[in-house]
């Protein structure tokens, strides 16, 4: 462009006075502020779609991790976003409140022990022991899980625990033996637990630290110790999943001060037309948005695919 240095001062002057740009400090040149980069991202940037290749290569990783438990699966989704985007990559676990119960056993155990198998979103075995005040018959506890699968399969976990915890419960009084001891050990085996704690799988966070101009210690510190505790990542995942599309929050958008100069971005993964979770990148504010969106957004869809149990 045939313009003169002048020129180009007035222009970064004026960025400068609408707040697109700012100097660090005062021998600093000019940087991007959040409302610039917002305005990039929103109005400049060029999506740069993943080729034929990439794609494949997403599909054959997620198609041959299929197989996996869920967690797994979701680890091998973390790491492939990662890898190709050299930033850290973060995937939730899928949302257990939204799993539906496909049918329940219980299997008697040494003194007050049961054993309970739960079979869940048609694919999902789970297997737990539980203790119960009292010692159950094998005809007991069969009882039992025949009620339960008459008027609960099919319908999410959540819905199960409100209703054995509130509706059964506040009827405790006109029950029969039978119907006691199938709220005793129903609310043991639906109880919250591992299971039903949302959580992410996090890959990659070390490459955070080759991102030069935020390798303060304290702040990487600041940034890990977020990580470890995960409840502020969490609620801003929760902020894609009750979204559609991919989200965007860089630096302060986020609404956590330590993620102030990073950026987060973010995709829906469903099965069934249900969200289950996000799949996500973290890294500096001036990342390439261009190359990191259609990875996040892809890795989401196919990630969704890989545990339809249609598939």
């Amino acid at each position: 462009m045939d313009l003169s240095p002048a020129t180009v001062r007035n222009v970064m002057a004026d960025l400068e006075e609408m707040g697109f740009v700012a100097s660090p400090h005062t021998s600093a040149g000019r940087v991007p502020t959040v409302q610039g980069y917002r305005f990039f991202v929103n109005t400049l940037l060029t999506i740069q779609p993943l080729d034929g290749l990439q794609i494949e290569q997403l599909r054959e990783r997620l198609g041959i991790a299929g197989d996996m438990e869920r967690k797994d699966l979701v680890e091998v989704a973390s790491g492939l976003v990662s890898r190709l985007t050299n930033l850290a990559g973060v995937v939730t676990l899928p949302r257990r409140k939204h799993a539906a119960l496909r049918r329940v056993d219980f299997l008697p155990l040494s003194s007050d022990r049961v054993l309970v198998i739960l079979v869940i979103d048609e694919t999902e075995v789970q297997n737990r022991i539980i203790h119960t005040g009292r010692v159950y018959s094998p005809s007991q506890l069969e009882n039992a899980a025949n009620y339960l699968n008459r008027h609960f399969a099919g319908k999410n976990l959540a819905s199960i625990r409100r209703t054995l915890f509130d509706e059964m419960r506040e009827a405790r009084q006109d029950m029969d033996a039978m119907m006691a001891a199938t709220l005793e050990v129903a609310e043991k085996a639906f109880s919250e637990s591992d299971e039903t704690r949302e959580d992410f799988v996090l890959a990659g966070e070390t490459n955070l630290m080759d991102v030069r101009e935020l390798c303060d210690v304290d702040k990487l510190r600041e940034l890990f110790e977020v990580f470890s505790q995960k409840r502020e990542i969490l609620h801003l995942l929760d902020q894609c999943i009750n979204a559609r599309g991919v989200q965007i929050f860089i630096g302060e958008e986020s609404g956590f001060h330590v993620l102030d100069e990073w950026s987060v971005v973010t995709a829906p993964y469903s099965v069934d037309g249900r969200v289950l979770g996000a799949v996500g990148v973290i890294g500096p504010t001036r990342m390439a948005y261009h190359r990191v969106i259609p990875i996040v957004d892809t890795t989401a869809r196919l990630l969704g695919a890989a545990l339809n149990p249609g598939n």
